[in-house]
């Protein structure tokens, strides 16, 4: 497989996230990300050849984008044959699927029945199966789900406490998120300490604009925070996390429709909504460095709620090995880890600030003293974990 590649797809409803690997030796040799399809303002950045050059794309659809990105693939010199797999993304999977698995029209149908559990997911992330069999009908195509990890939940941390015919009937339950990024820090742990990943006991805390935390105990999913859609647990970028469900039935009163507190609790809430300004956590230091309140309130209450659910998820481990940092706010904001971890002092956290402010760059990820629980920031790398499962799926 010298000169064969793999291509890992994430396809949003208005963007398309990508890369290409080597199946060798599973480099990445390019990567980009086209967004605003569907507008005359799309845009695509294109990573390769240590170039990274951002294209506009004019009125520009899923279809039109996916064929741009391999043109500029195969003008890079990178993409001389047809991939022999092609990785896709998908949220949710349900309890259909507790592991990555080869693509067919059964596997595709029961994608489709899993979309009224995300219906801002699973139809986008289909749209990216159809179009990449169509334009490469002999690759092996490969699903890797975002709630596979979580598959190990016991009943004690999935059921929701409402009519059990719910869950009997509709699969009413919390399924989890961010399973592939979950999944690699945890191994990059057990890695790091020398370790075997089912001795090893691990809150995890994916934070970007979506954010999650995860206990794994023995290597595997026993509790996170996200639940029957990516909505619940953590305040996050523009979704609200955890509210009272009492809410909606008030706002309905007060005349908005189900449909505009949709958009409200996933689009305009989180840091976006308690700030009034942006979902952006540099533009929100940086506002709150000039004096702006609701923007240190944002900032505030996320470290308030984030340092309340790694405290939660305590609960389901028998001792902390390490707690991991990691996604965008993650690795790079260590304001955030040093909020949040004055706030665990419970657990045993002491926070060293040389390491943190340099985000344990040459301590393999350490930020605490050695006296401390340990805590690490670890980058996450999903689409790595997408190519080495479709890798695995071509060779089985």
């Amino acid at each position: 497989m010298a000169n064969d590649t793999i291509i890992v797809i994430n396809c949003g409803s208005s963007s398309l996230k990508f890369a290409l690997y080597s199946a060798t030796n599973m480099l990445c040799l390019a990567s980009g990300l086209a967004e605003r399809l569907g507008s005359s303002e799309a845009q695509l950045s294109f990573k390769a050849n240590n170039t990274k050059v951002s294209i506009e794309l004019g009125q520009c659809d899923h279809h039109s984008a996916i064929v741009r990105v391999i043109e500029n693939l195969k003008s890079s010199g990178l993409l001389n044959k047809p991939p022999i797999g092609v990785g896709h993304r998908v949220v949710h999977g349900g309890e259909s699927f507790s592991d990555s698995i080869l693509i067919d029209e059964q596997v595709i149908n029961k994608i489709k029945q899993c979309s009224a559990l995300a219906p801002l997911h699973n139809p986008a992330n289909l749209l990216g199966i159809k179009l990449m069999i169509e334009c490469y009908p002999s690759a092996t195509q490969v699903a890797v789900f975002d709630t596979a990890f979580h598959q190990t939940l016991k009943a004690t941390s999935y059921l929701y406490p409402i009519p059990y015919e719910l869950y009997q009937q509709h699969g009413v339950r919390r399924y989890g998120f961010h399973g592939t990024s979950h999944k690699f820090v945890a191994e990059q742990a057990a890695e790091s300490l020398n370790k075997p990943l089912e001795d090893c006991h691990f809150i995890t805390a994916h934070l970007g604009n979506g954010c999650s935390v995860t206990a794994i105990k023995n290597g595997q999913s026993v509790d996170t925070s996200m639940g029957l859609t990516p909505l619940e647990g953590l305040m996050m970028g523009t979704r609200s996390g955890d509210i009272d469900p009492g809410l909606f039935e008030f706002l309905i009163s007060i005349g908005m429709t189900s449909k505009a507190i949709n958009h409200m609790l996933n689009k305009e809430s989180g840091l976006k909504g308690l700030s009034g300004e942006t979902n952006d956590m540099r533009t929100l230091f940086e506002l709150a460095d000039k004096g702006n309140e609701r923007a240190n309130i944002a900032i505030n209450v996320f470290c308030f709620k984030l340092a309340k659910y790694i405290a939660a998820m305590s609960a389901s481990l028998p001792s902390i090995d390490a707690l991991i940092f990691t996604g965008g706010i993650g690795e790079n904001a260590s304001k955030i880890r040093e909020l949040t971890l004055e706030r665990l002092s419970i657990l045993g956290f002491e926070l060293n600030n040389s390491l943190n402010n340099s985000h344990g760059k040459n301590t393999q990820g350490r930020i605490t003293n050695n006296e401390s629980t340990l805590a690490l920031v670890i980058p996450t790398n999903e689409e790595l974990v997408i190519a080495r499962d479709t890798l695995a799926n071509i060779k089985h």
